[in-house]
């Protein structure tokens, strides 16, 4: 007889749809409670991020900042007057070195010019004092050969003649007017002007300075004088005064302005030389 055995079955039992709804919603609810929860900790994460990445400046570091930059401004300024007043002080202290350089110099050119202008001085003094020796001893000679000349002369009187006589009357009529340096008369003479009116009278013509009158003539000896004859004193040449003689050992010459016109012997003043030229 044929049977037909019950062989049991391994599979599982279907479950039903109420089992699977249920599980199926329970799973969504913990995938939406996670994915809620995930999204609520990425809202809440990002702006904590956000502030660590960008940090606000706050006030106080910002016055730091410019408290900081004001204070390198006036340190590169001080630097810098600092600068220029180094400056300033070595341009002065060279200026200073200078100006002592140049009084110095100055100073050493001072006495250096001081000490010419000495040696200068005592040069001319002993200069001087050798020409007062020289007119000394040429006064002493002068004054024997004068004498001679006055004893030669005085035999001779003052017996001058012709164009001697007009000179000689004419130097004796101007005795006692006024020497006056340039003056050629009629009132005022100097030496060589005197002489140039007296020589005039006569139609000579002389030079006007004694020094030309001195070599005017032809050179006579002292103890060899007449009347007209014209003396001079100092070197023939340079002489520095005139006057005429007029015999006896006298002359007449326009001395100076203290005396003007005067009547001398050849021993008060006697001459270097004299000349003729008449």
């Amino acid at each position: 007889m044929a049977h037909t055995a019950h062989i049991p079955s391994h599979r599982k039992p279907r479950r039903n749809v109420s089992t699977r709804t249920l599980r199926s919603g329970v799973t969504g609810g913990v995938l939406s409670t996670i994915a809620v929860t995930a999204a609520a900790s990425s809202a809440n994460a990002a702006p904590a991020a956000q502030t660590a990445e960008m940090p606000t400046i706050s006030a106080a570091f910002a016055e730091d900042a410019a408290m900081s930059t004001a204070a390198t401004q006036q340190a590169a300024l001080n630097l810098e007057i600092a600068s220029e007043r180094d400056a300033l002080a070595a341009t002065e202290k060279k200026a200073a070195k200078q100006a002592r350089a140049e009084a110095e110099r100055k100073a050493e050119a001072e006495r250096k010019a001081k000490a010419r202008a000495a040696a200068e001085r005592a040069e001319a003094a002993r200069e001087a004092a050798a020409e007062r020796s020289d007119r000394s001893e040429e006064r002493t000679t002068l004054s024997t050969a004068t004498a001679s000349a006055a004893s030669t002369a005085s035999s001779a009187g003052s017996s001058a003649t012709g164009s001697a006589a007009t000179v000689v009357n004419f130097v004796k009529a101007q005795v006692g007017k006024a020497y006056v340096s340039g003056a050629v008369g009629p009132s005022a003479y100097d030496c060589s002007g005197l002489t140039t009116a007296a020589f005039r009278t006569v139609g000579v013509s002389l030079p006007r300075v004694s020094q030309d009158q001195s070599t005017a003539g032809t050179p006579v000896s002292l103890n060899a004088l007449q009347p007209g004859d014209i003396l001079y004193w100092g070197g023939a040449g340079s002489a520095y005064h005139v006057a005429v003689y007029i015999g006896d050992g006298k002359y007449v010459g326009a001395q100076n302005s203290s005396t003007g016109v005067v009547e001398r012997t050849l021993d008060w003043d006697p001459p270097t030389g004299a000349v003729r030229v008449l």
